[in-house]
């Protein structure tokens, strides 16, 4: 669990608990040392006093306490995780303790004991405050970690709500887009076209159409589908297109099998391919181009650029909808690249964990 503790923690909220902590402690503390006879208490004056002054004393030592051990826990979060380094971590945790404990209570009773010298042997002192601000410094470091533990569960329980509910909405946004009319009746009109002119290529249209259809219904529910199941929905979708456009479309896939049992959120091909076909001119003598390869752990998709004389009209699935879905998943996030002649997408392939 990588956390940044400097990002979590809110400051004000933070430092007015460390306010009411020093308070509570030196009143306990206080308290004792008057029953026990440690030292007695000479009037009310006297207690508010010694509250107020300790007090004081304390949250700066609280302060000065808490920053060294977030910077400890950050270090540690990003070399020595609990998962996988739990006793390298205790100890230096417990060592980072003593130590930073050691320097502040020192620190503070040399101090303290200039501008109003002790009454008691400054070597007893120092021990008697080492001792107690080493198990502060622990009760710190200890509420330190849950805190932060159960901070970082619950913006990841809200986060994955929110993205769960994103990811709704952007299966009904893929799925209606999908069975959007004018896909619909473009396709219907190829295949009435192709009933006429060939038979057996019109059934084949048939089978190829069929075959995105059931693809979107049964993978829209999933998370992840296998590269090469995006493979195959990806040649079905461009026939239907191919099959439109003719010679206009040139495509091409160049996938080593290796990548073929890595994963991908479903449809992610489909929202680039469509996207190169609506953005860019199919003419004679001009084919769009679009290969799809596969490089350093991703799935690469690269298409010439050859804007139309108007713009298409954006419909919010795209680049946002592709980042929102290896969010979800854990993934790295596509990279999205565009040059004087080419634009490149970079899906991540996702290793399933065993």
């Amino acid at each position: 669990m990588n956390v940044n503790p400097f990002k979590t923690i809110r400051y004000t909220k933070f430092v007015s608990l460390l306010a009411v902590f020093s308070l509570v402690l030196q009143l306990i503390i206080i308290s004792y040392n008057h029953y026990s006879g440690y030292y007695t208490l000479t009037g009310m004056i006297d207690f508010v006093t010694r509250l107020v002054y300790s007090s004081v004393f304390t949250f700066i030592a609280a302060n000065i306490l808490v920053w060294p051990n977030l910077k400890i826990i950050q270090l540690l979060n990003r070399y020595y995780g609990w998962q996988k380094h739990i006793g390298i971590r205790l100890v230096f945790e417990l060592f980072g303790v003593l130590f930073i404990a050691a320097f502040i209570s020192i620190f503070i009773t040399m101090l303290a004991h200039t501008i109003d010298n002790y009454k008691e042997p400054l070597g007893a002192v120092l021990v008697t405050n080492f001792l107690i601000t080493s198990v502060v410094n622990l009760i710190f470091m200890i509420a330190l970690e849950a805190w932060l533990f159960f901070s970082h569960g619950r913006r990841e329980e809200q986060r994955v709500r929110e993205l769960s509910k994103e990811l709704s909405l952007m299966r009904f946004e893929v799925l209606k887009d999908q069975l959007k009319p004018h896909f619909m009746f473009n396709s219907l009109n190829v295949l009435s076209g192709l009933i006429d002119e060939n038979v057996e290529k019109a059934q084949d249209f048939i089978d190829e159409f069929a075959q995105v259809y059931r693809y979107v219904l049964e993978t829209i529910e999933k998370n992840l589908v296998t590269v090469n199941e995006e493979l195959n929905f990806a040649r079905s979708y461009m026939y239907l297109q191919q099959v439109r456009y003719g010679e206009n479309l040139q495509f091409n896939i160049d996938v080593s099998a290796s990548y073929f049992n890595l994963c991908l959120p479903p449809l992610s091909m489909q929202i680039v391919l469509e996207n190169a076909i609506k953005h860019n001119a199919l003419e004679p003598g001009k084919p769009l181009h679009i290969l799809i390869h596969a490089a350093n752990g991703a799935i690469v998709i690269e298409n010439n650029l050859q804007p139309k004389s108007w713009k298409a009209r954006s419909t919010g699935i795209g680049q946002e909808n592709l980042t929102k879905r290896y969010e979800l998943v854990g993934g790295t996030a596509p990279e999205f690249l565009i040059s004087e002649k080419k634009y490149t997408v970079k899906l991540p392939a996702v290793q399933l964990n065993d």
